[in-house]
């Protein structure tokens, strides 16, 4: 299955799955550096189908990127987003990596934060906007944390 095949079966898929929620809409399908990204528009489920602390939503890409697996397409990297919601929590996470920098660049002290592998790619790009200020992930599994702190002279 080729990169557009992969992408509209991926696309139908979702949509054929959230039929089971009985959500009928119509889903934006694109691609981004290997990624299929699929959004779906805002409808009165969208916290069913986001769940607690995205886990729904992260259950669906699950789904549709094991599905692509198995029927050994180009592109199996999948990224689902309900009603942008990823998008604002991306901003959210964005502003306070922000404040966190600023904070370690003002007390000069590192900070460490416990958060998902998600949000810690976010903390890392933004972090790279600073050319003084260095993090790095730490630990293991739900141990593993960022850590922001100022670079080495």
């Amino acid at each position: 299955m080729n990169a557009n095949e992969s992408l509209e079966f991926a696309k139908k898929y979702l949509a054929d799955l959230l039929t089971f929620f009985e959500v009928n809409v119509e889903i934006e399908a694109s691609l981004e550096e290997d990624v299929i990204e699929l959004s779906v528009p805002s409808t009165e489920l969208n916290s069913l189908l986001i769940g607690k602390n995205a886990e729904t939503l992260r259950s669906l890409q699950y789904i549709v990127s094991t599905i692509l697996r198995g029927k050994d397409a180009e592109l199996t990297r999948v990224n689902i987003d309900v009603a942008d919601y990823k998008k604002q929590r991306e901003e959210k996470i964005a502003k306070q990596a922000k404040e966190w920098i600023e904070e370690v660049l003002k007390t000069g002290d590192s900070k460490i934060v416990h958060i998902n592998a998600a949000d810690r790619r976010i903390v890392h790009h933004v972090a790279s906007e600073y050319p003084n200020i260095q993090t790095f992930s730490e630990g293991e599994g739900r141990d593993r944390h960022i850590v922001i702190a100022q670079q080495s002279s």
